[in-house]
């Protein structure tokens, strides 16, 4: 995976390297540390929430004093300094790349023609803060090569609190070798030195597990690598910061890095995902798409008042996993207040039911409960069970607490399909829908319906109405759907939405969004799988391939696959993390494939392998990495009706991991 900002700039270097950049007057030796300070009181007690330039503009032009403003004008204006974002932050880019004379850094005069300072006044008097960004080393990040801190905390510390700096990442690139908690506690020294209150990023990558020893270093600290604007990055963070809650705390956080929301690599439903996730996660909320063309949809998401108040609450908890099978992961976050925060996120490529219980995510015994869906705005009752239909990637964000008036709300009603809605093309489905009361009080006048697109047919087989829904009943509705003659194969928008009435006499609308997909029954046969259509396919950096290996950016951009020096002429070429989906109509029996790391990415890259029918993980492999040769993987998929081939990261990140489904076949 190529990162915007290249860690080719990392200097991994031993002491020897450092004693002669020492000798040579390239770097002042640290003086001997005086006893550290007590730790900064005060400072993040809540997760920081803000902007910072680098995920939208990287190192371009655009980043500039103008654009900075801008931002904090839009914090007012669309009241996002409302909804709890303080720091307008700058990264990477905003210095000349030399010091002057007296060993000072310099503002870019292009970009910042009034100085630093100038630019924290404007941010301050619109009542925000300015954050601003150097590195732990020699030189940043970027490859222009701008000056890092290394042998200059105490100047450069200085410098930013005179500037009006209130927030200091500090980056990990061309470390010269130096310990990293020696370097990051020099500046800590350093900037507690100044008197001035700056909250301390520490951004080293989780690479020297910063969670065990910088709660009384920094206030916040990265605990992965770089976060990029598609699924697979998202998703591989988030599996990697989750098991650090205990680490977390007021003042003391996990940092899975900054938001993508808006930027274009996912879609809305993945978005709020993410930052869904990351509020249950309580992590920074650092916005990291340019607010000046943010769409409504964006902007809408990154001011949720009430998802914001998961992240933000007081006590500081965590979300932890309460469960985790086939793609449906439950995360509950203690509140301060008693309540859960309780996401149920489908990290699949198909809707799923996703089900836990008041009394697994901690929540006391009581004849009811209250749950408030974050993202729908809303309240209802439920006995206990807590529970939806998650959509593809999608994520429900619930609020449930034992507050005794959960009798004032009206019954959770959960929707849902028995199956998958499949069509196969030219011929008429069933498809079977489900409303079931969760709550304690019973649904009246109920009523159901499913619609598609124009020209489809949709009619119910099976009652859709009931005069009552007692508490834990369903109804239970099967629809005849017929598509178009000559439908082309592919995805179509259905929706389940149903009325009921609360005992109150309250009038309620839910609905479901279905994803139908029109599909060709898999040939006789053995056959290759890059030959057949697929439902459908992600990665994490460019598109899935056929034939050929993942090349990262556009289609077509790979070479022919290559496992430990053996090319094959078939398969699929893919970027963990991944998932490649197919239909099996219940009508094959096995999978085979010769799976590894490609050659094309050298020695780096590590990967696992999974086949899954349906719901069932059918065979896997251990972490592989390039020194492994290929490996043969058979799986049992007999009666499945979706065949999911699924590559995970091997629980490092996603970088470089080139992964091989080499002669992938399919029997039916």
């Amino acid at each position: 995976m190529r990162h915007p900002r290249p860690r080719t700039h990392r200097i991994r270097a031993a002491a020897l390297l450092l004693t002669a950049l020492l000798s040579a007057g390239g770097l002042a030796a640290p003086a001997t540390a005086a006893p550290p300070a007590a730790p900064a009181e005060g400072l993040a007690l809540t997760p920081p929430m803000g902007f910072n330039n680098w995920n939208s503009t990287h190192c371009r032009a655009e980043f500039n004093e103008d654009m900075v403003k801008g931002i904090a004008d839009l914090f007012v204006t669309k009241g996002l300094k409302d909804a709890g974002y303080q720091y307008v932050n700058l990264d990477d880019c905003w210095a000349l790349p030399q010091r002057n004379a007296d060993g000072k850094l310099v503002p870019d005069p292009a970009r910042f023609p009034h100085g630093i300072s100038a630019v924290a006044d404007y941010v301050h008097a619109k009542g925000l803060k300015l954050g601003i960004y150097t590195s732990a080393g020699t030189k940043t990040c970027d490859g222009a090569g701008f000056p890092g801190a290394l042998g200059h905390e105490e100047s450069d510390a200085r410098q930013f609190a005179d500037w009006g700096v209130d927030y200091l990442k500090y980056d990990n690139c061309n470390n010269q070798g130096v310990d990293a908690r020696l370097r990051y506690r020099t500046m800590r020294d350093a900037l507690r030195a100044t008197g001035r209150p700056i909250v301390y990023s520490i951004c080293e990558w989780g690479e020297n597990k910063p969670w065990e020893w910088a709660s009384d270093v920094g206030q916040l600290w990265r605990t992965t690598g770089d976060i990029s604007d598609n699924w697979g990055s998202m998703l591989s963070i988030l599996k990697q910061n989750l098991p650090l809650a205990p680490y977390a705390g007021p003042g003391h956080w996990n940092d899975p890095d900054m938001l993508e929301v808006g930027n274009g690599g996912m879609t809305d439903t993945e978005y709020r995902s993410h930052f869904s996730l990351w509020a249950v996660m309580a992590a920074p909320l650092l916005i990291g798409t340019d607010l000046r063309t943010a769409s409504p949809a964006t902007l809408d998401i990154l001011g949720n008042k009430e998802v914001i108040a998961v992240d933000q609450d007081p006590l500081g908890r965590q979300g932890t996993v309460v469960s985790s099978a086939g793609g449906r992961w439950v995360v509950a976050k203690e509140m301060a207040d008693g309540s859960r925060a309780v996401a149920l996120f489908n990290e699949s490529g198909t809707a799923q039911r996703v089900a836990t219980s008041a009394a697994a995510v901690g929540l006391p015994r009581a004849p009811g409960y209250t749950q408030r869906d974050l993202w729908q705005h809303r309240d209802a009752n439920t006995a206990g069970t807590i529970a939806a239909t998650v959509p593809a990637h999608g994520t429900v964000l619930l609020r449930v607490s034992a507050d005794g008036h959960w009798a004032e709300h009206p019954p959770a009603v959960e929707l849902g399909l028995d199956e998958a809605a499949f069509i196969e093309r030219d011929t008429p489905a069933t498809l079977t829908g489900t409303v079931t009361d969760l709550g304690r009080t019973p649904a009246r006048e109920v009523s159901a319906a499913l619609t598609g697109p124009d020209g489809w047919t949709v009619r119910a087989l099976s009652p859709a109405t009931a005069a009552t829904l007692p508490s834990g009943a369903s109804l239970r509705t099967r629809w005849r759907v017929t598509a178009p003659p000559g439908t082309p194969v592919g995805s179509y928008a259905f929706s389940l939405r149903v009325r009921h009435r609360s005992p109150a006499g309250e009038r309620v609308t839910s609905e479901l969004p279905v994803t139908a997909s029109v599909v060709v029954p898999p040939p006789s046969g053995t056959s290759y799988l890059s030959d057949l259509p697929w439902l459908s396919a992600a990665g994490g950096w460019g598109p899935v391939e056929r034939d050929t290996s993942n090349g990262e950016d556009a289609a077509g951009d790979g070479s022919p696959l290559t496992i430990g020096s053996t090319v094959y002429a078939k398969g699929l070429g893919v970027h963990a993390a991944s998932e490649v989906a197919y239909y099996a109509g219940r009508r094959c029996a096995k999978v085979t494939a010769e799976v590894g790391v490609d050659d094309e990415k050298g020695a780096k890259g590590s990967v696992a392998f999974e086949i899954w029918a349906d719901g069932v993980k059918a065979a896997s492999t251990g972490v592989l990495t390039n020194a492994d040769a290929a490996e043969p993987l058979t799986a049992d998929v007999t009666g499945a009706r979706v065949v999911r081939l699924v590559v995970t990261d091997g629980g490092d990140g996603i970088d470089s991991d080139h992964a091989d489904w080499a002669d992938a076949r399919l029997s039916c």
